[in-house]
This record gives C-alpha cells, sequence and structure tokens, in this order.
C-alpha cells in the first residue's frame, strides 16, 4: 500500500482488529510463556483469531510481531532466531487473510496486514541505557524482515514520545509504507512520560507519520477527551484503539473485562464523533466488540481533520502554539558559551553543569524557548550538543531553539530530539539552503530563515526581502508551509549603519503585514558599540513588537526589557497581556527608578538590577522546572536558599553534590540534611507526581538527584546511626511478567529512604521469591505486575508465603492490581506508585516494631 492509498482509504472508517494477548489467554496460552514462541506452536489458534476478526469486520489485522525485536526476543533466548520468528508469525497472518478470502468469497481489497510493533522495555537515554540510534537499529533490523509481506506499519502502546520517534524514523529510512503511531495515555490524559495528546499528535505528524492516535490502558468512555485533544492539531487521521474497560478478576482466578461489546460500541460512536476514523480494541476487546463497533459507526461520515495553518513547537511534554500575534515570546540565550570563559571551560571538560543551571534559570524568569549553541573551538561540536541538549530536557520542558552551523551535529540533535524545534539557522548559503533544510524537514522541526547568502550580509532592503522569498520558494519545494517559517529580522548595529533599526523594523512589518510570517531578531546587535546599551535595546524593543515582532532571543532576567515587552503587550491589547505583566511586576518587586543610579544604567528599573538590565539572584520567579505552565513550587516552608533541597526538586545532580559536600564542611550534620532537606524534597517530589506536575522523567531525575546526596553522606550516617539494622525489603516482578519501569522506580525510592532493598528483577518464580525472603530474612516482600495474565501469581505467593511459615508482610502493585485484589488474595498492603510504596512499608513497620 502507497501513502496516498493509505490517504485515500483513511477518508471512510477503518476498522482495526481487536485484542490479540487476552484471546489467546482464553485459547489455551499460560500465563509467564514466550508469546512468540506460543504462538508457532499453535500457529492455528493465532490464525483463526485473525480470520475471525476479518468475519466481524476488521479492515487492518496485526501480525502477531509485537514484542519481536531483538531486545525482547533476548529474554527468551530467542534473538539469534529474529529472522525466523518475524517471518513466521507474519506469514501466519498472511495465510489467515488468504484463506479468509478464499472462504468468505470477499475480493480482499480492504483487507490489510500490518507489521506491530512496540516498545523494547530498554529506556533511552539520558533516563535508561539505550542510545537513540541504537533504538533505531532495533526497530530497522525487525522492520527489514517485515517490510516486504505487509501493507503498512503500527507503532502501538507505547509510552515514551521518543521511543516511538526512534521507532517512526526507523520505518521511515527503510520503506515507503504508511507509518501508524499510537501511545498509551492514562487516566490524568497523559503517557508515563508525561506527554499530553496534543504534544503527541503534533510531534509525530510533523515527522511524518500517517495516522496518529491512541490505544490501551483504559476503556473508551475515558479516551473520548484524548482525541478530542489531539483533533485540536490533527492534519492526519486519529486512531483509537480502546481497552473493554478495567480487568475484573473472576471467582476461578481468570480474568475478564468490564465492558461488553454493546457498551464498547456505543462509546466508540462518541470516539468516532470527537475525530477518529481508524478505530479497532485492545485488551479484553473480543471479535464479538469489533462486530458490534461496525454496525455502531458503519453510518457516520468522519470528519477528517485538516488543522493547518497552526503554528506550533514542543517538546516531549508541552506544545507552544502562537499565531502572528501572540503575545511576545523570549527565547532564552545563555546557553552560549560566547564571551562566557567558565562555560568554555566547563565544556571542555565534558561538564554541563552551568548548562543545567542556565536552563533552569531562564525557565524560572519566563523564557518561553530556549537556544542551545556551543559552538566553539577545541570541542567535538556534534558529541557536545547532544550531551548538553540531553541535559536542557532534563532540567525543563521547554522547547528547544537548536543553535548550529555544523550540518552533522545539528542532524544528530535533531535526531534525538523528542520534540518539534526550531532550527537555528537556514540562509540562502549553499551548506544550508541545500545541505541543511532538506535535514530540517526530514525531522519535521520549523527553521529560522536567516537574510543572508553566500555573498553576506544584503547590500540593501530589497535585497534582503529577494533573499528572504527566494529562501521561502525554495522551502516551499521541499513541502514545508508557511507555518514552518519563522524570519530573523537580521539585526544590525546601529552604530555602524544608522538606517539598521529602520531597515529591520521594516523587515519585521513586511513579514508580518504582507507574508504573514512570524519574526525573530537577536535584540543585543543593534545596540553594540554604544554606551548604556538598555536604553538602545528597550526602545528597539517596544518599536519592533509594535512592527510586530513575535519573539526575540535575549537574556530573560533582564527586567528592564523583559517589563517593557510585557506593558507593549498590554498596550496592544494581546490575549492576557493584562494579567501577564501585573503577575510579572507583582514577582520581581519592581521600584520606582532612581536618578542617582542613572549611570550605571539601573535607574529604568529595579535597585536590585544589574548593570545589564538582568536581575541579582533572589528577586528571580521560582517555579517547577517541571514546565506546566510555570506552576509555582510548593516548598512546605523551605525557602529558596536551601540549594540542596532546591537541588532534589530540580533534579540538579551536579549542584546536589556540590551543595552537599559544601553543607557538610561547614558542619552540618549528615542526619539534619537528610531528615531537613533530602527526605521532605523527595516526599514534595512525590506529591507533584501525584497531583500530574511530575511525571516519570522528573520523578527519576530527582530520586538519582537525592541518591548521589545520599552517597555522600552513608558514610556519615552509619557513623551516627544507632545500630540498628534496617527495614529489608525483597522485590520482583512475578512469574510471566518481563515489565520492570514501574519496580525499578519503586526500587529507587525505597533505597533513598534508607531501606536495605534486595532486587530479584523481573519474570521471577514463587519460590525464587519467598527463597530469597528467608535467606535475607527480609521485613517486607514487594510484588509487581503488569498484566491481568500474571498478577494471579501474587495469590500463589501469598499463599505458599503462608504455608512456609515466612514473616515477611507482602505488598502488591502494578497496573492492574488494585486495593480490591489486594484484599482478595489476603496480601497485607497495595500501592499504587513509588511514593506510596514507601508511605506503605513505613505503616507497615511502624505496626510490626
Amino acid at each position: 500500500m502507497t501513502k496516498e492509498e493509505f490517504r485515500e482509504l483513511s477518508k471512510e472508517i477503518l476498522i482495526l482488529d481487536g485484542a490479540t494477548g487476552t484471546n489467546l489467554s482464553k485459547r489455551g496460552m499460560p500465563a509467564g510463556v514466550c508469546p512468540e514462541k506460543w504462538i508457532l506452536k499453535n500457529p492455528n489458534i493465532m490464525k483463526e483469531l485473525q480470520k475471525e476478526y476479518y468475519a466481524a469486520g476488521s479492515n487492518i489485522v496485526l501480525a502477531p510481531t509485537f514484542t519481536s525485536n531483538r531486545i525482547k526476543l533476548k529474554e527468551y533466548g530467542l534473538d539469534n532466531d529474529i529472522v525466523e520468528v518475524n517471518r513466521e508469525l507474519l506469514a501466519i497472518s498472511q495465510t489467515a487473510r488468504e484463506e479468509y478470502i478464499k472462504e468468505s468469497g470477499e475480493s480482499g481489497d480492504r483487507l490489510f496486514v500490518a507489521a506491530d510493533i512496540s516498545m523494547t522495555g530498554k529506556q533511552l537515554k539520558p533516563l535508561g541505557p539505550l542510545d537513540t540510534e541504537e533504538l533505531i537499529e532495533v526497530y530497522k533490523e525487525q522492520l527489514e524482515i517485515l517490510k516486504s509481506g505487509v501493507d503498512l506499519i503500527i507503532i502501538e502502546t507505547m509510552m515514551s514520545l521518543a521511543e516511538t520517534r526512534a521507532a517512526l524514523i526507523a520505518a521511515r529510512e527503510i520503506c515507503d509504507l504508511p507509518v501508524l503511531c499510537s501511545l498509551t495515555f492514562d487516566e490524568t490524559g497523559r503517557t508515563l512520560y508525561g506527554t499530553d495528546p496534543k504534544t503527541a499528535m503534533g510531534v509525530l505528524q510533523s515527522l511524518g507519520a500517517d495516522a496518529v492516535g491512541c490505544n490501551c490502558s483504559v476503556g473508551p468512555d475515558r479516551l473520548c477527551s484524548v482525541i478530542k485533544e489531539m483533533a485540536e492539531i490533527a492534519r492526519v487521521p486519529i486512531i483509537a484503539k480502546p481497552n473493554a474497560g478495567l480487568p475484573v478478576l473472576n471467582e476461578d482466578n481468570s480474568t475478564s473485562y468490564d465492558v461488553t461489546p454493546e457498551e464498547f460500541a456505543k462509546d466508540m460512536s462518541d470516539i468516532v464523533r470527537a475525530g477518529a476514523s481508524i478505530i479497532g480494541g485492545c485488551c479484553g476487546t473480543t471479535p464479538d466488540h469489533i462486530r458490534a463497533l461496525l454496525r455502531a459507526v458503519k453510518d457516520i461520515k468522519p470528519e477528517l481533520p485538516d488543522n493547518r495553518g497552526i503554528r506550533y513547537l514542543s517538546s516531549e511534554q508541552k506544545t507552544l502554539i502562537f499565531d502572528l500575534d501572540s503575545p511576545f515570546m523570549i527565547v532564552g540565550e545563555r546557553i552560549n558559551p560566547t564571551g562566557k570563559k567558565k562555560l568554555q571551560e566547563e565544556l571542555r571538560n565534558d561538564s554541563y553543569g552551568m548548562v543545567y543551571d542556565f536552563a533552569v534559570s531562564q525557565y524560572e524568569a519566563g523564557a518561553s524557548l530556549l537556544d542551545i549553541n556551543v559552538g566553539m573551538g577545541g570541542i567535538d561540536e556534534k558529541k557536545v550538543l547532544i550531551k548538553a541538549m540531553e541535559e536542557v530536557i532534563s532540567a525543563v520542558s521547554l522547547p528547544l531553539v537548536i543553535d548550529s552551523s555544523d550540518v552533522e551535529a545539528m542532524e544528530a540533535a535533531l535526531r534525538r530530539y523528542p520534540g518539534k524545534a526550531l532550527v537555528n539557522s537556514i540562509s540562502l548559503e549553499d551548506k544550508k539552503i541545500n545541505g541543511l533544510l532538506p535535514i530540517v524537514k526530514k525531522y519535521g522541526a520549523m527553521f529560522l530563515l536567516l537574510p543572508l547568502s553566500d555573498k553576506g550580509l544584503p547590500g540593501s532592503l530589497e535585497e534582503k526581502k529577494d533573499i528572504i522569498n527566494r529562501i521561502i520558494g525554495r522551502a516551499h519545494e521541499l513541502g514545508f508551509s508557511d507555518e514552518d517559517i519563522v524570519v530573523d529580522g537580521l539585526v544590525q548595529t546601529v552604530g555602524a549603519n544608522p538606517q539598521a533599526g529602520l531597515e529591520t523594523l521594516e523587515t519585521i512589518r513586511y513579514c508580518h503585514d504582507e507574508l504573514k510570517l512570524p519574526t525573530i531578531c537577536g535584540l543585543s546587535n543593534i545596540s553594540f558599540g554604544l554606551p548604556e546599551r538598555i536604553y538602545v535595546n528597550t526602545a528597539f524593543l517596544n518599536m519592533a513588537i509594535l512592527s510586530g515582532l513575535t519573539m526575540a532571543i535575549m537574556n530573560p532576567s533582564q527586567v528592564t526589557l523583559v517589563t517593557q515587552a510585557l506593558a507593549s503587550d498590554l498596550l496592544l491589547n494581546k490575549p492576557g497581556a493584562d494579567i501577564r505583566y501585573i503577575e510579572y511586576i507583582n514577582t520581581h518587586e519592581i521600584t520606582k527608578p532612581v536618578p542617582a543610579a542613572a549611570k550605571d544604567g539601573a535607574s529604568s528599573s529595579s535597585q536590585n538590577e544589574k548593570k545589564d538590565g538582568s536581575l541579582s539572584g533572589k528577586d528571580s520567579a521560582c517555579r517547577e522546572t517541571a514546565g506546566n505552565e510555570g506552576t509555582k513550587k510548593e516548598s512546605e516552608g523551605k525557602t529558596d536558599t536551601d540549594e540542596i533541597y532546591r537541588s532534589v526538586l530540580s533534579g540538579n545532580r551536579s549542584r546536589i553534590i556540590r551543595e552537599t559536600e559544601k553543607a557538610l564542611n561547614s558542619g552540618t550534620e549528615a542526619g539534619k540534611i537528610l531528615n531537613d532537606s533530602l527526605l521532605p524534597a523527595i516526599n514534595e517530589v512525590g506529591k507533584l507526581f501525584e497531583k500530574g506536575k511530575y511525571f516519570l522523567p522528573q520523578l527519576i531525575k530527582s530520586a538519582e538527584t537525592m541518591s548521589a546526596s545520599i552517597s555522600i553522606l552513608e558514610p556519615f550516617l552509619k557513623e551516627a546511626g544507632s545500630g540498628s539494622s534496617p527495614v529489608t525489603i525483597v522485590i520482583a516482578t512475578v512469574k510471566g511478567d518481563i515489565h520492570d519501569i514501574g519496580k525499578n522506580l519503586v526500587v529507587l525510592m525505597l533505597k533513598n529512604y534508607g531501606f536495605n532493598v534486595i532486587d530479584l528483577g523481573k519474570d521471577v518464580d514463587c519460590e525464587a521469591i519467598l527463597d530469597a525472603a528467608q535467606e535475607h530474612n527480609a521485613d517486607i516482600i514487594a510484588l509487581s505486575a503488569l498484566m491481568t495474565t500474571t498478577m494471579t501469581e501474587m495469590e500463589k505467593v501469598v499463599k505458599r508465603a503462608g504455608e512456609r511459615n515466612i514473616r515477611a508482610k507482602i505488598i502488591i502493585g502494578g497496573a492492574v492490581t488494585t486495593q480490591e485484589y489486594c484484599e482478595l488474595i489476603n496480601a497485607d498492603g497495595y500501592s499504587k506508585d513509588a511514593q506510596e510504596a514507601v508511605i506503605l512499608v513505613k505503616k507497615l513497620m511502624d505496626m510490626i516494631r
């Protein structure tokens, strides 16, 4: 199938299949076996299920290659058989289609087989060990085997947008088949990694996905809001493949789902009306659900999304939508080694503490975007740019402007960036217009149009306009739209060219009024070489905003400039400008002008303002670094001077090491640091995670930051300890379950609280868990399960622990477990996440000690 053929087909509703795993379990597949191996031994069961889906109305059936990548197969010792496994699994689906067509007499024109790929279970850097290139190669290997035998590719049940991008890049680099991407969103409306539906849609459709949507996790009634949010920004068809509600444990220890085919079909009708047109079912759905679904939607004409004209930039967790007359935006300029000797030294030493601090401070000061530039001599720019970008991504969730003249470094950064970036910049120079611009298009980024040519600066305003239009023309040829372009006004110094200000203002007006394009400028260039530059910069900024300037690359800590920009927005009656101005004034202690300070340039703003117009640290507004619309930090009475506490909240590992050593050297007791700073901070992180303000990346980063401090404190804590033995916890993912992301997070949190944690890993047999509990004299046994087919192993552990007279309390957790299930199997406690696990362990220990 070609992409064009898929676009034609998707003008009508396309029906996907339903669940595979839960249906195979009902048909004899035991819990804990390798699904690929079992299917290959029982091909007729798989084939008949897929024929039933075709008969029920499915247009597209997914080959059972969901976890047949090298990393997953290695867990079962099948990685060297990857070619045979994928080919044979695909052959089952091909045979199912052929037999169904022959038996039914249908033409088969609307019956297709899709390659099905998903997560590997290994996390990408900086959260895990896997490099993006390694992951792309893993997906390429599997897709090379499958591509010739399928009609399209479906990437599904993804929790990480970065990993979804890697799979999509792999697919696009090896074939021209249609590629559909589907992520899993929980009840908060975000993925485990904090991606919202709008961001997922925007990033993936820009990267070339032919359809984007969601599957698994929740039932259709709770998925409608996700579809509606995607529809606000979508330009491609939307996928919806929800579960049949929630799993329920039956009296015979089997599991079923609580949404009937009729209920499922009714809710799915609402999802279609919300914007989805490629629909099916996930866990718990059967051919009966698909049959009812077809009956319910057959007369509905889908409204395909067509949101062209929307401009947006994205990080992994946040999308910034803007138009020509949106409120003025600041692009933070501080992550740039030019003129910063200390930063240059750090980068040469492969250290990124200042990069992290600059990212956080600019976010706190109100930047909307952050520019990253590491260009200087004596470094491997590609390597340093990637590491700097990873550091910034771990610090804040603002979209990034990637700033490099090195084409290889730029491509490496765009390949890894888990969002939609703004590239700084594309000029008419040959290496940019012909070398870099196609790369920008490939990775779905926007670009900053810089009106330069191989001749250098334009000699006149007319030449500048001509260069702008020639670059736009070339961009259109490559498939860019006007919504992908931001024009740089190319500010030159008025000290050398008296017309420089007027020419830039005319460029901004021309782009805004005639070309209908947003603009940007490097603000400080206008005043280069002049005294008291802040006044020139401020006056120029006001004029530029009036002319239509969209954003500027500047220091967001320069209060004079920021205040003037906000006041300009207020006078131009931009949306929300009044509240934005008042809030800024209230948080920055702006004072009346002080004439006596006129010589140092401070009279135009605050007495706390430096000569360059920036604030001293105590006057910057402190906000959460998770990036949720500048939510104020809930710090339980802590002040900004508690750097250890702040370091945990922001996940700043380099700073916490420095501050912990500083506190110890100043005579602060290790126990005081632990109890007054570290534990309150990690408690606050847990609360922010529960509230949906922090997500998995922030939680892991904060926990690892705390661990770095504890490793320094540990010798002092042992020396001052009472001699009582710590609580010992044996933890494992139960037999048959190979999911361990949640379990690993619980381990990290428990260790941070000083518990002695024995991590047995995943897919651990009942007796092995109990043997370890006896060997280590465990106080707690913690069990994790993600699948309904494996959660019953928890009851087995509880029962056998009683038979073996093991004294340890048993607690359970995982996506499919509940408090009700905990009580049913007579476990001692249930926790829904890592923070609750800590609280539960403390509560149980208080009861028995």
